[in-house]
């Protein structure tokens, strides 16, 4: 018979996701180990892989919940009724504001490749082309003309504003000069800007 699971095992699961992160994401894949885990964890080892059967199961599980959580949030985050400038702005303040704290966890996004095996990365990479979907699915009401002619292709236009928003972990602070609110609305301008003369 199957072990019956603890009430608390969700909140068991991400406390364990969030340390192991932490470590993942200061010692690297191929050098933290699930011991090192366990014991940051302050768990033991065995109690680690009931959870997470090997390292690749827990570096995938790591960044499936954080892309499932941001996939969530920015569904919820869209109305169809608001105005296309507008639903884009709010698509990048909801996915600043889910990087809140994140860090970690998107340095093992980033890093974590050759540990998984090809299945997971493609589990991944279908969350992955949701989130994409949403934002390009917004360009082009903003901009219909691109790909037509000389005009950028809508793929790339997209993958240029993920790309200021994925890597602004490298320089925003939370205490800085600007809020995320404030960084939504300025990417979101730089990209306006721009896209209405692209297509």
């Amino acid at each position: 018979m199957a072990r019956p699971r603890a009430q608390d095992f969700e909140e068991k699961r991400h406390g364990l996701l969030l340390v192991a992160a932490r470590v993942f994401a200061a010692q690297g894949m191929e050098k933290a180990s699930m011991a090192e885990i366990a014991r940051e964890a302050g768990v033991s080892k065995s109690l680690l892989y009931h959870y997470y059967p090997s390292k690749s199961a827990l570096i995938f599980a790591i960044i499936h919940d954080h892309l499932a959580a941001l996939d969530a949030a920015l569904a919820a985050a869209t109305d169809a009724e608001a105005p296309p400038d507008a639903r884009l702005e709010t698509l990048v303040a909801t996915m600043l504001e889910a990087y809140r704290g994140a860090d970690d966890q998107h340095k093992v996004q980033i890093n974590a490749g050759p540990a998984l095996s090809a299945d997971q990365r493609a589990a991944l990479r279908a969350i992955e082309r949701r989130i994409v979907g949403r934002f390009s699915a917004v360009l082009s009401q903003i901009a219909p003309g691109l790909g037509d002619g000389d005009a950028p292709p809508l793929p790339a236009v997209t993958m240029s504003l993920l790309g200021m928003l994925n890597w602004a972990y490298l320089w925003f602070r939370d205490d800085g000069p600007l809020s995320r609110r404030d960084y939504a609305r300025l990417a979101t301008e730089l990209m306006l800007g721009g896209v209405s003369r692209l297509g």
